[in-house]
């Protein structure tokens, strides 16, 4: 069994397709970070372990997730049906020569990801390869890694930053990381991120800060699938 954290914020338009299409074998974790859409209801009627996490903050709702995951290997992926959860199997296995994989985003058309959004990304990722010694090209919000490993890491981000310190985390820890590319669809409804330059700037933010607490030595193995 491997276990998916599905961080989730009034996502009630998105999580039947996205849980519908839940591969065999994966548990699905969706993470109510405060919905008022009914989103926890229809979690749990399309079978998924629904967990209530109060405290706002993406980072906090993948705390949750992750501390109520058992499974040996656990996933994180975005609710909003951005992401086919059909591509997760083969992101795990990316494990047999990874610590930690993430699934680089190809956009399958222009609305998918606004150019704002790109940008901000791209800026945050050559940050990230400057300071730990990466090669990535994104950070991409599908990923997959061993259990026990990353509670090990000790994340404290409860915000935007929660994806940037588990990478800069996992590099100063001598983790190899590979990417490898996932399609990237338009989103089911507006984005609390890159819907706006707004939520962009702010979550671009919150990784600069993340940046700017953590001296990562260099010591990491990172590979490209493409």
């Amino acid at each position: 069994m491997i276990d998916v954290v599905l961080p989730c914020l009034n996502e009630a338009a998105a999580l039947p397709w996205v849980l519908d299409r839940m591969p065999d074998g994966h548990r699905p974790i969706v993470v109510d970070n405060g919905s008022t859409d009914g989103s926890a209801g229809i979690a749990a009627a399309h079978g998924a372990l629904v967990v209530h996490e109060p405290r706002r903050g993406f980072g906090a709702a993948c705390h949750a997730g992750l501390a109520a995951a058992t499974a040996e290997v656990v996933c994180f992926m975005d609710a909003d049906a951005s992401l086919d959860p059909g591509e997760l199997p083969r992101v795990v296995d990316g494990l047999a020569t990874a610590d930690l994989v993430l699934g680089r985003r190809r956009p399958t058309s222009l609305a998918a990801w606004p150019v704002h959004a790109r940008l901000g990304n791209a800026v945050l990722a050559r940050s990230l390869n400057r300071r730990a010694g990466t090669r990535l090209h994104d950070l991409g919000p599908m990923r997959a890694m061993r259990r026990e490993a990353l509670e090990d890491l000790a994340l404290t981000d409860m915000r935007f930053g929660y994806p940037l310190e588990m990478v800069l985390r996992a590099a100063g820890a001598g983790w190899r990381i590979n990417e490898l590319d996932v399609a990237y669809h338009p989103r089911e409804g507006r984005s609390k991120v890159t819907g706006t330059v707004r939520g962009t700037m702010r979550a671009v933010r919150d990784m600069r800060r993340v940046l700017a607490e953590h001296d990562v030595p260099v010591k990491t193995v990172v590979g490209a699938h493409r």
